[in-house]
C-alpha cells in the first residue's frame, strides 16, 4: 500500500496548501501519504487509519490467502453479491453502488484486496481526522478510533449521508 501511495502521490502538487480526503480504501491510501507528505489536514471516512482497525476476516486472509487462487473477474462477480449482505444500506443509492461495481476493474479489486489485507502499518498519526459511521459492516467501528461518529451511517453513508459529512468536512477545513 505504502508504494501504491507513493506513486499515486506524484500528481499531488505539494507546492500549494492541500488536504487529503480520502473514503474506505482511499482513506488507507491519504494516511500512508500523512507519513510522507505534509497536507494541512488529513480527513479519511468509512476507512482504518491501521491495520489494527481492521476486522478479523482480513487478518484471517492474511493468515490463509485465499484470494490469492479467485480470478479476478470471479472476485468481481461475488461484490455483487456482498456487498448487499455487508452494507444493506447500500440499496438507498442501489443504481450508483451497482455502475460503481460494473466499473471497477477487477485486476485493480484484486490488487487492492491484497493491498489490504497485506498492510504493515502499525501506527498513525493521531491528528488525522476520521469520520465513521456506527453501522460500517465493512469496517466495525468496535476497533475504529473516531473522531466524528455518524449515528446508523453505513461503509456507504458518503453516497448515503453525504450532507454530514460535507457539513463535517467544511467545519474542518475552516478551523
Amino acid at each position: 500500500m505504502n508504494s501504491y501511495a507513493i506513486q499515486l502521490s506524484k500528481q499531488i502538487d505539494t507546492s500549494k496548501k492541500f488536504y487529503l480526503i480520502g473514503a474506505s480504501l482511499g482513506g488507507m491510501i491519504a494516511t500512508e501519504m500523512n507519513s510522507f507528505l505534509k497536507p494541512e489536514k488529513v480527513i479519511i471516512m468509512s476507512s482504518a487509519k491501521c491495520r489494527t482497525e481492521l476486522p478479523a476476516q482480513y487478518k484471517f486472509q492474511r493468515a490463509i490467502p485465499v484470494y490469492r487462487i479467485v480470478p479476478p473477474i470471479i472476485l468481481k462477480k461475488s461484490t455483487f453479491i456482498a456487498q448487499p449482505l455487508f452494507e444493506p444500506d447500500r440499496n438507498k443509492e442501489k443504481e450508483t453502488c451497482n455502475a460503481m461495481l460494473e466499473n471497477l476493474d477487477p485486476i485493480f479489486l484484486k490488487r487492492s484486496i491484497g493491498m489490504i489485507i497485506n498492510w504493515k502499518r502499525k501506527d498513525y498519526d493521531p491528528a488525522i481526522i476520521h469520520i465513521h459511521g456506527s453501522n460500517d459492516h465493512t469496517i466495525p467501528i468496535r476497533n475504529v478510533n473516531y473522531t466524528y461518529l455518524i449515528k446508523n451511517g453505513s461503509h456507504m453513508m458518503t453516497l448515503t449521508r453525504a450532507k454530514e459529512i460535507r457539513d463535517i468536512i467544511l467545519s474542518e477545513i475552516e478551523k
